[in-house]
């Protein structure tokens, strides 16, 4: 459990982000659900649309919705300008507001449905106007009601924005998802108990202005919303208590290798005097895309799936010169520059136990189409939905018994388990070795090189200082020593931080 108080301490900025976030959701909720409601309640047909719209908005996946403000988002900046952000904070309030929408909308609806009508029409008699009523009847009559929406609302928001982690918005989900990965179960402890006491300390004050308004005790109410505000201010003091700095922006992939070699690049440019923030999480397209739009600074990624899922390419030329069609691609349609190759490379390559392999007589992807229809083939979340996967299945005639998704993390584990017998696995990770996995050649050349690259955003480009402080990293990391820091991670015993990975990948690379 020191482990887990550790992690807690550290969490400061992240508790601080994700308040002020779900703070932003919950008032985005209020603002549009209670005029909505008084609207509702004067007729019918809007009170259908607005229940139904809001009921619908709640069978979509929270991580869904998050993610399909980026690229509404990333089409709307063409209207509005460069200014507007695609990731991070307004796609994530934009959801989440929405997320937070039916259990308001539907208590403050029914509450007005069941106001007594002898009291209406009380006021009716007494020549109340409609805004009279409202506010002097309606709305202290509902409050109660409209309250208890509202602690709803707060408790499933603030459990929801730990997904923010994945669009680049800082959030108690950013010790979740790296434990996960990672597995620093210490760390994914302290995120959810971090996100499951800040929603029971928002319960309890709302639960204080609900009772206030519900028994007319004007003082109790007033001392909930105060003390909501004084946690609001808190967190807005640690956010912005150091004022605005030009921070360089680091995006990592949700897997191991991007989480050390993004610490490794933050190193670097910390030593040179930058200030320097992370972005982890995020998918291959965001990702991409965040660089390209200048959301992210920096990202490290991979020819084979620039090449394939950007680019849309389906042939498989030599290294150098995919890296030369890569960095003029980039230069022409989005004004990335491509720093240059790391020195390794992290390509898609299916592994089996050696042992499973050596019964069944498998030695490359050609042996395994034959007892495909036998397997289970495991993958990344993302691994059976990109071209890679279409071109070496339609390659070799690959058909498997079933297909399942696994966390990058977990696939190894479910190889290990029987719970798959072959996976879509990573060159350079460390467990190939320590798991003793047999990597099933290609022989027909299916999947394109995967040299890890370095890309800067247009608008870093320029930035001579950064660019010499991160120059000595091209060429420099083997695979084995790529391996290795991954490995330090990911193993189970005396495991490493990626920030301890990333030193001993800087040892090792000799820089």
């Amino acid at each position: 459990m020191n482990g887990v108080g550790v992690a807690l301490a550290g969490l400061v900025p992240q508790l601080a982000a994700h308040v002020l976030l779900s703070a932003s959701a919950l008032a985005l909720g209020i603002a549009v659900a209670l005029p909505l409601a008084v609207w509702a309640s004067r007729s019918q047909a809007v009170a259908r649309v607005a229940l139904g719209f809001a009921s619908l908005v709640q069978t979509v996946p929270a991580l869904a919705l998050l993610a399909l403000f980026f690229p509404i988002l990333l089409s709307l900046r063409a209207v509005f300008g460069e200014g507007l952000p695609t990731l991070g904070f307004l796609p994530a309030l934009l959801a989440l507001g929405l997320y937070a929408l039916l259990p308001i909308l539907r208590n403050s609806v029914t509450a007005q449905a069941n106001l007594d009508p002898g009291l209406l029409e009380a006021a009716d008699a007494v020549g109340m106007t409609r805004w009279q009523k409202l506010r002097l009847v309606e709305a202290p009559l509902a409050a109660p009601f409209v309250m208890a929406g509202i602690r709803t609302a707060a408790v499933w928001t603030i459990g929801a924005a730990t997904l923010a982690t994945t669009i680049g918005q800082p959030s108690l989900g950013d010790p979740i998802f790296a434990g996960l990965q990672t597995q620093n179960w210490a760390l994914v402890l302290a995120g959810c108990l971090a996100s499951a006491a800040l929603a029971l300390v928002a319960d309890a004050l709302l639960g204080l202005v609900e009772r206030g308004l519900a028994e007319r005790r004007p003082r109790l109410a007033i001392a909930g919303v105060v003390a909501v505000a004084l946690g609001i201010a808190a967190a807005l003091a640690v956010q912005f208590g150091g004022g605005e700095r030009d921070r360089v922006l680091i995006g990592a992939k949700g897997f191991s290798e991007q989480y050390v070699l993004a610490r490794l690049i933050g190193q670097r440019l910390e030593a040179a005097g930058y200030d320097v923030e992370y972005r982890d999480g995020l998918g291959s397209a965001v990702a991409h895309s965040a660089v390209a739009s200048g959301d992210i600074d920096l990202l490290v990624d991979y020819t084979g799936t620039i090449w394939t899922n950007q680019m849309k390419r389906s042939d498989n030329p030599p290294r150098d010169a995919m890296l030369a069609e890569i960095e003029q691609w980039e230069a022409s349609t989005s004004g990335i520059r491509v720093l240059g190759r790391l020195g390794f490379e992290n390509a898609y390559a299916f592994a089996m136990r050696g042992d499973r392999a050596a019964a069944l007589g498998v030695t490359d992807l050609a042996d395994l189409a034959r007892v495909a229809p036998q397997l289970v083939v495991g993958g990344d979340p993302e691994f059976f939905e990109r071209p890679e996967w279409a071109s070496v299945r339609d390659a070799y005639g690959l058909r498997f018994a079933r297909q399942r998704n696994f966390s990058p993390t977990f696939m190894y584990n479910a190889l290990q388990s029987g719970e798959a017998d072959v996976i879509g696995a990573y060159t350079s990770d460390g467990r190939i070795a320590a798991d003793r996995l047999r990597v099933l050649a290609d022989p027909r050349g299916a999947f394109p090189n995967y040299d890890a690259i370095l890309l800067v955003s247009p608008k870093r480009a320029g930035d001579e200082a950064m660019l010499a402080a991160l120059h000595p990293l091209v060429g420099a990391i083997t695979v084995d020593a790529m391996r290795e820091a991954n490995y330090a991670v990911d193993r189970d015993a005396d495991k490493l931080t990626p920030d301890g990975a990333a030193r001993l990948l800087t040892r090792r690379a000799g820089l």
